[in-house]
């Protein structure tokens, strides 16, 4: 199952030493068959994508925590994994997985480039406000995510974050 992890910079920059991914308490999105049902159409593409978006939003709460002097970007690492856990009682897409993930199961990692900084730094501030239901928290959280994460292969890593 190709699961969708909310990460940071500083969580890949632990990748890249380590080799391996910890993905926090274990959490990723994935499309399970309850999103699948949640939704009235949509390819398996689209439904994956609805999976990404999720963890990508997560990643903007994680932020929030991250102290590191990184750049404020959005990332999400996609696994791939067989021991992934349905979650549907937190969420449609949430599933769990226990223990690191190998570097070797990472198919990619996706990013969000230097010109999303400005809106994922407002998000961050704001992201606890816009799950609470505050309307114009959700407008800024809504606009990072009119940003494209790039997509970049497990072999890029190391330039990806000497170019920090």
């Amino acid at each position: 199952m190709r699961v969708y992890f909310p990460a940071t910079l500083t969580m890949l920059t632990t990748l890249q030493s380590t080799g391996e991914f910890t993905p926090v308490s274990g959490t990723g999105f994935a499309l399970t068959p309850a999103l699948r049902e949640s939704f009235l159409s949509g390819d398996d593409e689209e439904l994956a994508e609805v999976a990404m978006r999720e963890a990508a939003r997560a990643s903007l709460r994680l932020l929030a925590a991250d102290s590191s002097q990184l750049p404020v970007r959005r990332v999400v690492v996609a696994a791939d994994v067989s021991d992934a856990t349905l979650r549907p009682d937190l969420d449609v897409a949430v599933v769990r997985v226990a223990g690191p993930i190998p570097r070797t199961s990472i198919a990619s990692v996706h990013v969000d480039g230097a010109d999303a900084e400005p809106a994922v730094r407002t998000a961050v501030e704001v992201i606890d406000a816009a799950d609470l239901g505050d309307e114009d928290a959700e407008l800024a959280v809504g606009d990072v995510e009119d940003f494209d994460l790039a997509w970049y292969a497990t072999q890029e890593l190391p330039f990806l974050l000497e170019l920090l």
